[in-house]
């Protein structure tokens, strides 16, 4: 839980990222704080708790809250502890997601029912419900970015999960859909579809040797980092990005073009 007892007078942007305890969350909290952002560190997990802490001891201001995306009411939890430690919320970065928990790939027919119905629930009803209750704060104020972690597997069309690719295709669709509903209200709704990252998640669901076939087919022929995906959420997640809104970016180093 935040330790934050009143609101805090900050003046810098606000940004909440879902999944921000370990691997691509973590390090964007990482870059998000020394580009002058405060962060909600928000997961599940309780990992987060200490990312936040190690963000404070260098100085940032970092809080965490444990957050379950697909509960409606862990999920408001969250909004009322950003409104109550910061009074405001400029950008959201939806990333928790399962990723890494799918295990090894395996043909479609051997998904049960209860797989793929779990991957739906983190994956698409996660961001459904950290935005709708993130929403109301950034309407209040008529500001906010919201950014939707999505997949380049989405456009590859990669087998062995097509669960987790069908769920960043919904989350590509759900950002198209929110993007129209909130515009008026001075909200951008976008999505960021990373390539594969070279980190542990990936190397459980592909192996250490599928990386360098991964970097020979992008126009940038190296392994992807996850620091790699900072600047498109940087922009993104800004005042600079203020008349962008529906639109997936592809960070992948040139493998597929969109």
């Amino acid at each position: 839980m935040s330790s934050q007892s009143t609101p805090s007078s900050t003046t810098n942007p606000v940004i909440v990222v879902t999944g921000g305890g370990r691997g691509i969350g973590a390090q964007l909290c990482r870059n998000l704080t020394e580009a002058g952002n405060s962060v909600v560190v928000a997961d599940i997990l309780r990992e987060g708790e200490e990312t936040a802490a190690q963000l404070r001891a260098s100085g940032h201001e970092a809080i965490y809250q444990q957050t379950d995306v697909t509960s409606e009411e862990s999920t408001q939890q969250l909004a009322e502890v950003c409104e109550h430690a910061f009074g405001k919320v400029d950008a959201l970065v939806n990333n928790a997601a399962l990723y890494q928990a799918l295990g090894n790939k395996r043909p479609f027919t051997e998904i049960s029912v209860n797989e793929w119905d779990r991957v739906m629930r983190v994956n698409v009803q996660g961001p459904w419900l950290v935005a709708k209750a993130i929403f109301p704060i950034m309407e209040r104020r008529g500001y906010g970015r919201i950014v939707n972690i999505a997949s380049s597997t989405v456009h590859t069309g990669a087998p062995g999960f097509p669960h987790y690719v069908a769920s960043k295709g919904a989350v590509m669709a759900l950002t198209r859909s929110l993007a129209r509903e909130v515009g008026a209200r001075g909200i951008t709704v976008n999505a960021v579809a990373p390539g594969l990252v070279h980190n542990e998640a990936s190397a459980t669901l592909n192996g250490e040797s599928y990386f360098p076939a991964a970097a020979r087919q992008r126009a940038i022929p190296r392994s992807m980092d996850p620091q790699d995906l900072f600047g498109a959420i940087q922009f993104l997640t800004s005042s600079a990005s203020a008349f962008v809104t529906g639109q997936t970016l592809v960070v992948d180093g040139g493998a597929v073009f969109s």
